[in-house]
């Protein structure tokens, strides 16, 4: 990719290229200078591939309110209660506002067309056939990409967030690009990296999943909650050699059975809403089942079987589930699909108020990566795309006349780092290897199914694991950089190596994050399951808090 000098200012930094990253820039005040930044490219994110769609009560017979019963229902107790309403009333205009921007939805004649999606009470899932995800980024890039006062900046790796002397606001982020570290001031930080999903073996996630702003913001101090909350979507396609392609809740929602080996809706034995409870009940209904029925339940799978749809409404609603299914030699139109659960959505994140600050001045987080609170424990089908939209738009009302850049400040001299060819080979092959064994591990002890001895045990090994990434020199040369101190990397293949240093990094830190948050919480909820205490409590109707390697618990939520 050609290079591009980045200026050493902007007004604001928006870090992350999915649909809240986007929409966020979209949705700053024009008279603002936008950079963005992706470490790979326009459209490759995990919001490229939401299939199901996006949720908002538009239809006659529904309601924001009744939207707000059904997202806390899913929530398990964990919603906060503004933050929901705030969502669910804000729901129609943002789909007006993306009708507007260019997102061609299926229609019915004139009128927008809804499907019903597990845990929904009324059709109310917008959808662009299955790649709606798709649809959204490719309207919000382009026009992105018309702004004058965006500047995009691709292949670009944020690594930390700059604070001032002092630690008491940020100012700013270091960013590796094109060989070379380099420190870029800014008024204002949006951290919209998304979610954590390649911490874990079996993951619907894109490889850009890897936690990036939960670890950079908990590394300066901000606070983190409910990390322990991941839901496991219940029907990832399972197939030998293909990667967990995400078979959309929309499908079960059109009529679609899951199946065992003899053909039975087992599903109904665990729950009486079958296929169309929630996302985390099917899901520990499936491993339940492997685990009672299979002789290796980690290799096992279900069947989801399409057939119960009329053909013509498969070709219509699922074009992209039919073409990747076919790719893998699985005709949806005569067999059943094998599925099984994996990683798909992280509830937790950095804490952030209905404008999206942070507890640190000057750092905001959207989508994925922040914990506005509309989640809970479990989140309500189609509300993820939802949230980047609705909470983007806030950042409309960011106001920076207060805050000055000061003049450009000079960058310290250069710092180089090289080393042997077989020392780097040796350090190379050593984040290699931890980048393979982690997401083993932690999908291992901290799965659909956790426990309190499986838990420690691999917390012990993640902090030894720290220990080791934090003892290799190219960590001990990047982590000891201080602030306007650049910084050139002479080796080979340096930009691969330098993200893949990076995302281990910051894996281990999410690691390690969400281990000691699921043994905390001694109960189940939501997508948190625990074997050893499987009920779940009323004390514990309450927020995990995480700053700096300290947890506690919030009050009671009371509704």
């Amino acid at each position: 990719m050609q290079q591009i000098d980045i200026p050493r200012q902007f007004d604001v930094l928006v870090v992350g290229a999915g649909a809240a990253g986007l929409y966020t820039a979209l949705c700053l005040p024009d008279s603002l200078r936008v950079g963005i930044i992706t470490k790979e490219t326009v459209a490759l994110s995990a919001s490229d591939w939401a299939q199901g769609g996006i949720a908002a009560a538009i239809a006659p017979e529904d309601s924001p309110t009744l939207h707000i019963e059904d997202t806390m229902r899913a929530g398990a107790g964990l919603c906060e209660k503004a933050a929901v309403e705030f969502l669910a009333e804000h729901a129609p205009s943002c789909i007006q506002s993306l009708v507007e921007l260019g997102v061609a939805f299926d229609r019915h004649g004139n009128a927008l067309a809804l499907t019903l999606e597990a845990a929904h009470s009324r059709n109310r899932v917008l959808h662009a056939a299955d790649t709606t995800g798709r649809e959204v980024i490719t309207t919000l890039t382009a026009q992105v990409l018309r702004r004058p006062n965006i500047q995009v900046i691709q292949q670009a790796l944020a690594l930390s967030l700059w604070m001032t002397p002092q630690g008491e606001r940020v100012q700013g982020i270091s960013l590796f690009y094109q060989g070379e570290i380099h420190w870029i001031q800014a008024k204002a930080v949006i951290l919209a990296t998304g979610g954590g999903g390649q911490v874990f073996a079996q993951t619907t996630n894109p490889a850009v999943s890897t936690g990036d702003g939960v670890a950079i913001a908990a590394r300066a101090g901000a606070i983190l909650r409910d990390l322990e909350f991941v839901q496991f979507h219940p029907t990832a396609l399972t197939k030998a050699g293909a990667d967990r392609f995400l078979i959309s809740e929309a499908v079960r929602g059109e009529g679609a059975h899951l199946v065992d080996n003899e053909g039975r809706r087992f599903v109904f034995d665990y729950h009486p809403q079958g296929e169309l409870a929630p996302r985390d009940v099917v899901s520990r209904a499936i491993f339940s089942h492997l685990q009672r029925t299979s002789t290796d339940p980690a290799t096992a799978y279900v069947w989801l079987d399409m057939r119960p749809i009329p053909a013509d409404k498969i070709r219509h609603r699922f074009p992209n589930i039919i073409k990747v299914c076919q790719h893998w030699g699985i005709d949806a139109f005569t067999e059943p699909i094998p599925v099984a659960p994996a990683a798909h959505y992280w509830m937790g994140g950095i804490v952030t108020d209905l404008m999206n600050r942070t507890n640190i001045p000057g750092l905001y987080a959207v989508g994925e990566t922040a914990s506005t609170g509309v989640h809970g424990a479990n989140r309500l089908a189609s509300n993820s795309l939802l949230e980047c939209i609705v909470f983007g738009a806030q950042m409309a009302n960011l106001d920076l006349s207060g805050e000055q850049l000061p003049a450009e400040i000079a960058e310290l001299p250069m710092r180089e780092f090289q080393t042997e060819t077989d020392d780097w080979q040796r350090q190379q092959v050593h984040i290699e290897l931890l980048r393979q064994k982690l997401p083993r591990l932690v999908w291992q002890s901290a799965g659909i199914s956790r426990s309190q001895s499986g838990l420690e045990a691999a917390i012990t090994t993640v902090e030894s694991w720290q220990r080791d990434f934090a003892a290799l020199p190219l960590s001990q040369f990047l982590i000891s950089l201080n602030s306007l101190e650049p910084a050139r990397l002479k080796l080979p293949d340096v930009e691969r190596q330098l993200r893949l240093w990076a995302e281990t990094r910051n894996l281990l830190d999410v690691a390690d994050l969400i281990l000691k948050s699921a043994v905390f919480r001694t109960e189940s909820r939501g997508g948190h399951y625990r074997s050893d205490y499987p009920d779940t409590d009323l004390d514990w109707q309450a927020h995990t808090l995480i700053q700096k390697n300290h947890w506690w618990k919030s009050p009671n939520l009371k509704y």
